[in-house]
């Protein structure tokens, strides 16, 4: 049975504080070569093929179809052996990591992410090796599959990957990067302990590429992953402080204290696109939070339209009364942005006392109706002579009584 795999921190040797993962919850699917024959193969014949002790054998008929597996087929089977067989299997991946022949070599590196679940005694070095390969297959194989060991086996692939992201072809670099994105996204530390290298790197190829994959990080990366955040906001590459920038949404739905202490940092920006992630990020924050609607007031005097726009919009959200006119008036002063100007000027204006007659009176409350004298004995005449009428119309009504003769 697969054993844990506990993930350490390089620096201290103690284990990293995350949720130990077990191979057993693997989905080992994703890890297996593509389908082919080498899932046919008798059991009891797979280490015999891949040592190549036998040639080839006929697959048993199954749903239809036979056909034939040989060496390579047997090697991608390795997976499967026995669990007493394990040893064996392990010695003939290694062996078949270091033939002569490329397609052997990438059949070997196409086994060993499963395999690796039951045994992974020095496969890392191996790894390693055939990332160097002479053979570009070999190595494009062996990318693919630090891609898929990198996320499993952090501390083992540590060294190897910590190479290929400073691996000066782009292509390796881009692969490279890749594996250490779904490694952060399953071990925050050890993502974060490789992009504490990284943006200290001078060469801002390396800061971007690594700035990128804060936005994995950010919320779950904690304190260490704030302060990478934080430290390329400050970066003096444009490209790295727009990554960063990135992270603000995700933070303000996870942790809006740390979201609105990152965009406070870089609410006076110059740079638009870090001005839109800003924007976006203020309309998500608690606004009556006081740092929140001292950051919109602040925004409101920006010399960027957009974002004074989005700020002097929010400003009937954030105050009222006679702080709301003061801010107004205040900025009216100095904005010279017609639509805005507009938005401020009514902003200013307290209606009840200055508006026109008819905004004024939708701030007066409506008067209880009360009769005046005249109007009420006009009203008393029209009743007592409706009833005086309809005495009438009874005495007219009435038949004679025996008395009335």
């Amino acid at each position: 049975m697969p054993r844990d795999y506990v993930a350490r921190d390089p620096r201290t040797g103690k284990a990293i504080n995350t949720s130990i993962l077990s191979y057993k919850d693997e989905d080992i699917r994703m890890l297996l070569p593509m389908s082919g024959p080498w899932q046919r193969i008798p059991v009891m014949d797979i280490l015999s093929l891949a040592s190549g002790k036998i040639k080839k054998i006929e697959l048993p008929l199954s749903e239809g179809r036979s056909g034939f597996a040989g060496r390579i087929d047997g090697i991608k089977a390795l997976n499967r052996v026995l669990d007493r067989d394990i040893d064996k299997g392990h010695a003939e991946l290694l062996n078949a990591l270091d033939d002569d022949y490329p397609d052997v070599r990438i059949a070997a590196l196409k086994a060993m992410p499963s395999f690796s679940l039951r045994k992974s005694v020095a496969i890392f070095q191996f790894l390693s090796d055939r990332l160097t390969d002479e053979e570009e297959s070999v190595r494009e194989a062996s990318r693919d599959c630090l891609k898929l060991l990198a996320p499993i086996f952090p501390s083992g692939c540590e060294n190897i990957l910590r190479r290929e992201l400073r691996n000066p072809n782009k292509e390796c670099r881009t692969e490279a990067f890749e594996a250490l994105r779904l490694t952060a996204k399953r071990w925050p530390e050890t993502g974060c302990l490789h992009l504490d290298e990284l943006i200290r790197e001078e060469d801002p190829d390396l800061r971007r590429r690594g700035s990128k994959i804060l936005k994995t990080i950010a919320a779950s990366g904690g304190a260490t992953g704030w302060d990478l955040i934080s430290w390329s906001l400050q970066d003096e590459d444009v490209q790295v402080r727009r990554n960063a920038s990135q992270t603000f949404i995700a933070l303000s739905n996870s942790e809006p204290r740390i979201a609105t202490i990152l965009v406070e940092s870089a609410i006076g920006e110059e740079d638009r696109v870090i001005r839109k992630n800003v924007i976006k990020t203020l309309k998500k924050l608690d606004l009556q939070n006081p740092r929140v609607t001292r950051m919109i007031i602040d925004g409101a005097r920006s010399r960027d339209i957009e974002m004074r726009k989005a700020c002097i919009s929010q400003l009937s959200i954030i105050l009222s009364g006679d702080r709301l006119r003061e801010i107004a008036e205040e900025l009216l002063r100095h904005e010279t942005n017609p639509e805005m100007r507009k938005k401020l000027t009514s902003l200013s204006v307290d209606i009840a006392m200055e508006g026109t007659e008819g905004e004024k009176n939708k701030f007066l409350a409506p008067l209880e109706y009360v009769e005046d004298e005249i109007e009420k004995e006009l009203n008393s005449t029209k009743i007592n002579k409706l009833s005086k009428g309809e005495d009438d119309k009874q005495e007219l009504g009435r038949p004679n009584g025996e008395g009335s003769r």
